[in-house]
């Protein structure tokens, strides 16, 4: 691991991730902070911006130009949304003494699409995600990947940030992130639909603590024993879920999720796997996975 040095840092986005990572790292000793942030001299929040960056000892300059002269490191933590906007900017004032990094979550595509774009300037290109929360400081867990993945880790480590060198390909650390958020935010949904219609039951409280039960083992446990049965027991699963939906629909709320659910099990019976298995729990989740992709007809496309 290469040992701390003073760089300059340019942060694209000023706001909670950005302003937690910049006041971290001035905490920490780095010496030069930049950070354009559009919205900083020109917007709602522009007074927020500003008090933050003036605390934090981070310089606000007004545009891309401005940030790519003061730094030699761009970590971009800019809504996933703005990613390619922002790429076209900065594809004419980057050179080959720059090193950036778009840390924003988007998928693997968007982030492989942003390099291509910046690719003619000659600067070290790579991705990141943050997997942490600003509650744990700077030193969130983030993760990196592509060619300059090894860089921003062995730069900014040391400075005391938490970042895991992920893959040389660009885009694996976007990958991780935007697939995982599937199940993470899909556990906030399904939470808030099913605590709200169980308040109109009176038993928010007994389910929650119901289902606690059944989530603390740890997470692998569930997922060993979930998908493997799955594959044989999809079609009374389903059945039970619709029955969710409609106790859902029954309490007055919208049953979005219990919906969804319900369809995604239907999928998975249709795919004809208890006849595959012969009604058999296979031994792994791989095993249940492989079944899955072949009748799916994914398998193919995915190695072709």
């Amino acid at each position: 691991m290469a040992d701390r040095k003073q760089f300059r840092l340019g942060l694209v986005g000023y706001g909670e991730i950005g302003s937690t990572v910049g006041a971290g790292l001035r905490g920490a000793g780095l010496e030069a902070v930049a950070c354009y942030d559009k919205y900083a001299f020109n917007g709602p929040y522009a007074e927020l911006i500003q008090q933050r960056a003036r605390d934090a000892g981070v310089t606000l300059v007004r545009s891309n130009g401005e940030l790519a002269d003061a730094s030699d490191l761009i970590f971009s933590v800019t809504p996933g949304s703005a990613s390619l906007e922002s790429a076209d900017a900065f594809a004419p004032v980057l050179n080959n003494r720059h090193t950036f990094l778009d840390f924003a979550s988007a998928t693997p595509k968007i982030k492989q699409t942003v390099a291509q774009k910046l690719e003619k300037s000659g600067a070290l290109l790579g991705d990141g995600s943050i997997e942490g929360t600003p509650l744990h400081g700077y030193s969130m867990r983030m993760l990196s990947s592509g060619p300059a993945g090894e860089r921003v880790r062995d730069w900014l480590v040391p400075w005391g940030m938490q970042i895991e060198f992920t893959s040389p390909n660009l885009g694996t650390a976007s990958g991780i992130k935007i697939l995982r958020s599937v199940l993470i935010k899909g556990i906030e949904a399904l939470t808030d639909e099913m605590l709200l219609a169980a308040r109109q039951y009176g038993i928010d409280e007994i389910v929650l603590a119901s289902a606690s039960k059944t989530l603390a083992r740890p997470w692998m446990d569930t997922v060993h024993s979930l998908t493997p049965s799955g594959a044989i027991h999809a079609k009374r699963r389903a059945e039970e879920l619709e029955m969710s939906a409609d106790a859902v629909q029954d309490a007055g709320v919208e049953p979005i999720m219990a919906r969804a659910v319900a369809a995604r099990l239907r999928w998975k019976e249709s795919l004809g796997l208890k006849d595959h298995f012969k009604g058999v729990v296979p031994q792994t989740y791989k095993e249940a996975l492989d079944a899955i992709e072949l009748k799916a007809g994914l398998k193919q496309s995915k190695h072709a």
